[in-house]
This record gives structure tokens, C-alpha cells and sequence, in this order.
């Protein structure tokens, strides 16, 4: 029997139904569709695959862990502000502060928990241990998120049906889980530099129909 509702709270924080506005950002996806670095369904599991395990998906699990494992307000405000300088670009900070200030509002007024506006993963971290909910699924569940939410994107930006963008999400599931037991062991880098190229390149991209 089903008995711990705690991580149907955390599969509310992580769904696209929760107000964040992560729809409206592809995490520079935009660019490498453009740019022809992404085309299909296989070169887009690829460019996941590197943004999850060498990227910022990566990254953000760290912080995640981090920020769930700190001891006061203070010291998750530190690692908010390590988070915040370890952005590739403008446009990555932004989508971070963006998401993380949303999350926090709706969180703050619906389980009435004590936090400052935080970039999104901090913001998830800390939010997480003030409900006592398990860290590592939630790790799992953000990097879920993060690919749920990118290959949404990729279903608007080129020729992508519902069951291909399924596949691709089906065979992300293990790297998800993988990075998430990993990342407590490892420190903060970024590998994945066509990624954060693409990023960069997507502040002056037009015309773009998403904020990142």
C-alpha cells in the first residue's frame, strides 16, 4: 500500500501544471534548433543526455543537494549566491531567478514555509527540507522535469510528434536517476559548452519565441 504522500507533493512542485512559467524557456534549445545542432528525435536525446550529465542539469542536482543539506537560511543564501555566479550566461541567471521567484511565491503562500526569493534549484533544495521530503527523488524528479520540459520545447520548435518525444523522455529516465545518485559526490562544473554557447548566442536570437 501506497503510504508516503510526500512524494506526491514533490511530483506537484515538479509538474508542468505548477506555476513556475518554465514553459516559456528552452535553456538555449531555441539556438541549437536554429543553428541545426538539434534536428530530431536522436540528435535531441543526445544534446539532453550532455545537458543532464555534463551540464547544468548536473550542476543544478548539486546545488539541490547542497542546498537541502544546509544547516541556516545563511548558508543556503551562500550557496544561492555560488549557484547565481556559476551562470553561463545573462540569460541563464534570468531563467534561474525567474523560475526560482516563482516557485518560492507559490510555494511560500500554499505550504506557508519561510524563504527568500532563490534561484530555482536552491529554492527547491530548501523547500524540500523545510517539508521533510526526500531529497533524492527529488533530485531525480527535477532532472525529469528539466527534460519533460525541454522536450516540450522541441515539439514547438521542429518536427517532433507525442510518441517520439515520449521515446526520448522513456530513454532519459536511467541518466536521470544515475545523475541524481552521482551528483552528492561531485562539485559544480559545466562540460556541456555547445549548450552554454547556445545560450549565450540565444540573448541576441532573432526572431525567438522563447525567453531562453
Amino acid at each position: 500500500m501506497f503510504r508516503d504522500p510526500r512524494l506526491l507533493t514533490l511530483t506537484q512542485w515538479l509538474s508542468p501544471a505548477y506555476p513556475t512559467g518554465a514553459f516559456a524557456w528552452s535553456h538555449g534549445l531555441e539556438t541549437a534548433v536554429a543553428e541545426g545542432w538539434v534536428y530530431d528525435e536522436d540528435s535531441l536525446e543526445g544534446w539532453l543526455r550532455d545537458v543532464i550529465s555534463e551540464g547544468t542539469g548536473r550542476m543544478d542536482a548539486i546545488w539541490i543537494i547542497r542546498s537541502y543539506g544546509a544547516e541556516t537560511q545563511e548558508a543556503v543564501l551562500e550557496i544561492d549566491g555560488l549557484a547565481r555566479a556559476y551562470a553561463a550566461s545573462t540569460e541563464r541567471l534570468l531563467e534561474g531567478e525567474r523560475l526560482g521567484a516563482a516557485f518560492v511565491r507559490v510555494t511560500r503562500q500554499v505550504w506557508a514555509l519561510d524563504m527568500p526569493d532563490m534561484i530555482f534549484p536552491v529554492a527547491l533544495g530548501r523547500a524540500a527540507r523545510l517539508a521533510d521530503l526526500p531529497c533524492a527523488p527529488c533530485v531525480a524528479l527535477y532532472l525529469q522535469g528539466v527534460c519533460t520540459n525541454l522536450v516540450s520545447a522541441a515539439q514547438r520548435l521542429m518536427p517532433l510528434g507525442q510518441t517520439g518525444a515520449q521515446r526520448v523522455l522513456h530513454r532519459l529516465m536511467a541518466l536521470c536517476v544515475m545523475v541524481a545518485e552521482e551528483a552528492a559526490e561531485q562539485e559544480p562544473c559545466s562540460q556541456s559548452f555547445l549548450s552554454d554557447i547556445a545560450a549565450m548566442r540565444h540573448e541576441t536570437q532573432k526572431p525567438r519565441i522563447f525567453q531562453s
